[in-house]
This record gives C-alpha cells, structure tokens and sequence, in this order.
C-alpha cells in the first residue's frame, strides 16, 4: 500500500491518460505550482 501525502509533501512524479486519451505528466505537465487535480473515477 501507497502512503499518504501529508502537508509539504512534494507530488510524486505520475502519468495519467485523460478522457481524450491523450496523456498527461504530473507535476511535470502543470503550468503553476498551486493546482488542484481531481480524480473521477466514472462508471464502471
């Protein structure tokens, strides 16, 4: 099992692939240091 961010943590290094299916780097891929990302799983 992953740990969880705490406060200060820094943002691990992930990729993910959109709903266009393009793909994304996180944090790399962000054009400012105060971002909220939000993950939705959908229906499966």
């Amino acid at each position: 099992m992953t740990a969880m961010l705490s406060s200060g943590d820094q943002f691990p290094d992930i990729t993910l692939t959109t709903t266009a299916d393009e793909t994304i780097n996180l944090p790399a891929d962000l054009e400012t240091a105060y971002t909220v990302v939000l993950f939705y799983r959908g229906h499966w």
